[in-house]
């Protein structure tokens, strides 16, 4: 089938499609065992037909709760195959968010690992929706065991439209509100296929992926599995942990990984050295802004390794740009994608020159199709039919794009915008500081002013006022923050991100709230 044609964009028929060009290899490494794809293809197929015959019908939602695990990528196309959509939840949401989601969503079932079984019950316990509760473990109360509906004969792949949802992905979004970002099948295809063309490489097949599956970033993974190029194999980590990445990394001869910014400053407090990385030939990082520091000591202490930035949203199905491999330029997130138009506005949303930092807008075909039953939001993220990413950034004279903040982000003091990523990367210069994060305090003289969290070094004790200094003299003038405090680590979100929100709300409990 032509990808033209209609329903050709259908992610299950890319799935097959992969099978079919590549046939049976191990395609999969997980906790020391060996996945074969023909394995993985029958199972996904079987699973299919299985969760069919229990109820699940074209078009339902299913919430997907599970830790990395082999299991992901075939209940995803077992999904995908009888016409669901895929509902992913981070494991580490609360009871409350999963009960939001399943709520919202309307979900019918919840596909969880046995870690995670009893916050889904508890979680689906009153929603009337949830008929069926499926565990990767054995057969309990209240739950079906995946192994049994495994079991099922296979079905033929349910025929949707391009533009049916394949994927609802519940995120902060733009506007802070946990919403339903609406992917369809063409969105992710797509989205598959230009992220596999952008970073190809020949001879590039081994990888390893410690970023969650049920993340945009980790999905977007899987689907660039499915368009890839050449036959490859997949070491996948439940979740990550900085010396086991390096043990897998050094067993398994890997050659690039998919990794966030805090996976690699953690990264950067193991001895590198003593492991053999010499396969390693790219570190693909987005999801969040990568200091200018991290990059410098990654390539110090890991010559040869291209570390190539990106970005995206969970509305852009996870990618607007990316740095061409061999044309990385540092500090950018690189070049907007094939079929993506990238405009820089200010706040009547006018398109600013080359150099001016306002908000990055991207026009494309792998922008969502809306948030989920929330029209009034999507027509205002959509204004003028370009997706307001509420993010701030520039473009260079070469079509290079910059992140800069995020919009909510930035702290205003004395009239002046104060971009946090700039105070944080002069901090990071500081030998002492391993992390760093700038959030803004309300004011009465100012408005607002800056504070920085930050965590220390293995080996340092070295107190805030000296901090406090260091960033009066790099920074001067409005931007230094005029209070640090050291923690002894910073809070992360579930998928990796240092979380802001929290740092916020430990002001806000002191009375100094933003």
């Amino acid at each position: 089938m032509s990808s033209k044609e209609p329903g050709a964009r259908n992610l299950a028929r890319l799935a097959e499609a992969a099978f079919e060009r590549h046939g049976d290899y191990v395609s999969l490494v997980f906790e020391g065992r060996e996945h074969r794809s023909g394995e993985l293809h029958e199972r996904a197929r079987r699973l299919g037909g299985g969760l069919a015959a229990a109820g699940i019908a074209p078009r339902d939602r299913v919430v997907v709760m599970m830790a990395n695990c082999a299991e992901v990528g075939l209940v995803y196309h077992a999904l995908w195959r009888i016409g669901a959509t895929v509902t992913p939840a981070v494991f580490l949401l609360s009871r409350e968010d999963v009960r939001r989601i399943l709520v919202d969503s309307e979900a019918v079932a919840v596909i969880t690992t046995p870690e995670f079984l009893g916050t889904v019950r508890s979680a689906a316990e009153g929603v009337e929706s949830v008929r069926l509760v499926v565990s990767t473990g054995e057969a309990e109360a209240g739950a079906v065991a995946l192994a049994a509906l495994a079991q099922a004969e296979p079905t033929e792949i349910v025929p949707l439209a391009d533009s049916e949802l394949a994927a609802l992905m519940y995120t902060g979004g733009t506007t802070g509100r946990s919403k339903g970002v609406m992917l369809s099948h063409e969105n992710l295809w797509l989205a598959g296929r230009i992220g596999e063309d952008t970073g190809y490489i020949p001879g590039i097949t081994r990888g390893l992926t410690a970023l969650p599956l049920a993340h945009a970033f980790g999905l977007l993974v899987t689907v660039v599995g499915l368009q890839s190029h050449e036959p490859g194999t997949a070491v996948l980590m439940r979740w990550f942990e900085p010396t086991a990445w390096l043990e897998l990394a050094q067993e398994h001869a890997v050659q690039i990984s998919a990794v966030v910014p805090s996976m690699l400053q953690l990264l950067l407090a193991q001895p590198l050295e003593d492991y053999d990385l010499s396969a390693l030939r790219q570190l693909a990082c987005g999801a969040a802004p990568l200091p200018a520091e991290v990059v410098a000591e990654l390539a110090r202490r890991l010559p040869g390794v291209e570390i190539r930035e990106g970005y995206g949203l969970t509305e852009t199905s996870a990618l607007v740009s990316s740095n061409p491999p061999g044309r990385v330029r540092t500090g950018s997130v690189g070049l907007p994608v094939a079929g993506t138009e990238v405009t820089i506005v200010d706040e009547r949303d006018r398109e600013l020159p080359v150099g001016e930092v306002g908000e990055i807008c991207c026009r494309s075909r792998m922008v969502m199709l809306g948030y989920w039953r929330d029209p009034e939001q999507t027509a205002e993220v959509m204004r003028g039919g370009a997706l307001h990413t509420g993010d701030m950034g520039r473009l260079d004279e070469d079509g290079y794009l910059y992140v800069v903040d995020r919009k909510k982000d930035v702290i205003i003091r004395g009239g002046f915008n104060v971009f946090p990523r700039d105070v944080e990367e002069a901090l990071l210069e500081h030998p002492a500081i391993g992390a760093v994060c700038v959030v803004g305090r309300p004011d009465v003289a100012r408005g607002e002013e800056v504070v920085a969290f930050v965590s220390l070094r293995a080996g340092y004790d070295t107190p805030a006022g000296e901090l406090e200094a260091f960033g009066k003299e790099r920074l001067g003038g409005y931007k230094y923050p005029r209070e640090v405090r050291v923690l002894s680590s910073l809070p992360f979100t579930p998928v990796g991100k240092i979380d802001r929100k929290a740092l916020r709300a430990l002001l806000a409990a002191e009375g100094g709230a933003t």
